[in-house]
């Protein structure tokens, strides 16, 4: 008997002793700042050029609606390292599809469709009426 109460007291020792992985929660506020950094990151980007008359703009669809498609499409000069700014896009985009399915983030499931009419006004790239 003693025995057995001795095997008892180690098993119960080990088990107490354990290490558990730590269950990381997710947090939405950190999740939302960082979302807003790099949004701001890609905005300052675009803001650092200008367009004139010798240049064209274009836009590229930037953010993700919780039903799908972009929140927005984003006007830049045709004087920006387009493949950077496509890569830093792509990637916010993901980052904000996967913040909408980890917090079940809702929106209107209205389309947001490409501007018809873009110009430079002022040095910068603008969605004209």
């Amino acid at each position: 008997m003693k025995k057995f109460l001795k095997l008892f007291t180690i098993v119960l020792l080990f088990q107490s002793f354990q290490c558990e992985d730590e269950v990381t929660q997710p947090d939405q506020s950190f999740d939302l700042v960082t979302l807003q950094n790099e949004r701001q990151i890609i905005l300052d980007y675009i803001a650092t050029f200008t367009c004139d008359e010798n240049s064209t703009c274009a836009s590229i669809a930037f953010g993700s609606k919780a039903c799908g498609g972009p929140q927005e499409y984003l006007v830049f000069p045709s004087t920006v390292d387009l493949n950077y700014l496509t890569e830093k896009v792509n990637n916010y985009n993901a980052l904000e599809n996967s913040y909408n399915l980890t917090y079940g983030i809702v929106s209107d499931c209205m389309a947001v469709m490409p501007p018809e009419n873009i110009g430079c006004v002022d040095g910068v790239c603008t969605i004209l009426p």
